[in-house]
């Protein structure tokens, strides 16, 4: 607080690479969304600096998950999903898919929280995940690494998820419920994929829509590791 009794303004900046402006931001604004004034990227505002306190935090969170147990090469983009109940699903049917790892991006939110466990109910602990402010740098990463990324979302171009020609190393990328995909992410996805719908709504939920994919994926990759490991026995 100032001499004159106001609070003090904290100083943020825009986690993209792209802009990283630096800009000043109320305290009562210190941990919820914003927009950068820059260039209008979703954001949490949070105090100069503190991104290397939250990398390390992260990377001691992120090293305690994954059990060493078989995982596809299959990885998860949440790009800017508020509800920290979806993210909880997300854990939970990522888990279940045989997952490698979940990158959290933007304003999604991330372990430790309780409403994420209470949907997780543990799979936080189990599936490798890590965060990333900028949604399209973390594509960009997972591209790097050999990830073809999938968009699921209802847009023009997307076809039936069981009529894609699936990649053999994939990356899910789901978005807000309410804007869906960020437009850069949207765009640098190869392959977008939709779910028919044959009632009044033209969507489901988005960690319900991830569950579908996710398993149908799953099932494609197991069936081609087990066809390329010439068993000739598909895996159900």
């Amino acid at each position: 607080m100032n001499p004159h009794g106001r609070l003090a303004l904290a100083v943020s900046r825009c986690p993209s690479g792209r802009c990283a402006a630096v800009f000043e931001v109320s305290p009562r604004s210190l941990g919820r969304n914003i927009n950068c004034p820059a260039c209008g990227m979703a954001m949490t505002a949070r105090p100069l600096g503190v991104d290397a306190k939250l990398d390390a935090q992260q990377r001691r969170i992120s090293g305690a998950a994954g059990l060493p147990i078989p995982r596809l090469p299959l990885a998860v983009l949440v790009d800017n999903v508020r509800s920290l109940w979806n993210v909880g699903s997300f854990f939970r049917t990522a888990d279940a898919c045989g997952v490698r790892e979940l990158i959290l991006s933007g304003i999604t939110g991330f372990p430790p929280r309780a409403q994420i466990a209470k949907t997780a109910l543990g799979a936080e602990r189990a599936v490798a995940w890590r965060y990333r402010a900028d949604s399209s740098q973390a594509l960009e990463e997972l591209q790097a690494a050999g990830y073809t990324p999938v968009a699921v979302e209802a847009t023009s171009q997307a076809r039936p998820f069981d009529q894609l020609t699936w990649p053999a190393c994939v990356c899910l990328v789901v978005g807000s419920e309410v804007a869906g995909i960020s437009p850069d992410v949207l765009q640098a996805c190869r392959h977008h994929v939709s779910i028919p719908m044959r009632g009044v709504k033209d969507s489901l939920n988005v960690a319900v829509a991830f569950g579908i994919v996710a398993q149908h994926a799953a099932r494609i990759m197991e069936r081609t590791a087990s066809q390329r490991a010439g068993s000739g026995e598909p895996t159900s």
